[in-house]
């Protein structure tokens, strides 16, 4: 029985993790999956947030994903996004600024579209926020 599997993150601009793993786990559009060798398979988008990837012998790596498409085939987990980065060289000061930036625009309400923008922005910065923190307990335990 197979107890690996082989996991790609890609970015639009370059391919970000590539290698065997024990267990994938990402956020779904209907919650969290984890995605272990001979699962069925499966196609489904992501939202923002955390990819965590367990690796043979237990160590585990953290991306942050900026939603995406996450597709399972009996060989290879694949998550496709526009934007990936390796949670230990996310920005957290920058991530802070957007988040702040973003929850003014709510504030000072304008048109729809604008609304939306700053409502995205405002996720996916409360995304890399979370990743961090979680990163951070991780590394702690």
């Amino acid at each position: 029985m197979a107890t690996t599997i082989r996991c790609d993150i890609v970015s639009a601009e370059a391919e970000i993790f590539s290698g065997v793993v024990e267990m994938v786990v990402a956020t779904g559009e209907m919650g969290e999956l984890g995605i272990a060798p001979r699962h069925a398979p499966l196609i489904t988008r992501l939202k923002p947030g955390q990819v965590r990837v367990i690796l043979p012998g237990g160590e585990e790596q953290f991306f942050y994903v900026s939603g995406g498409i996450l597709e399972v085939q009996p060989q290879v987990v694949t998550v496709l996004t526009d934007t990936a980065i390796r949670a230990k060289d996310l920005d957290e000061a920058a991530a802070a600024k957007a988040k702040e930036e973003a929850e003014k625009a709510l504030a000072n309400r304008t048109d729809a579209m604008e609304i939306a923008e700053a409502q995205a922005k405002l996720a996916e910065a409360i995304a890399q926020l979370q990743a961090l923190e979680r990163l951070r307990r991780n590394l702690k335990h």
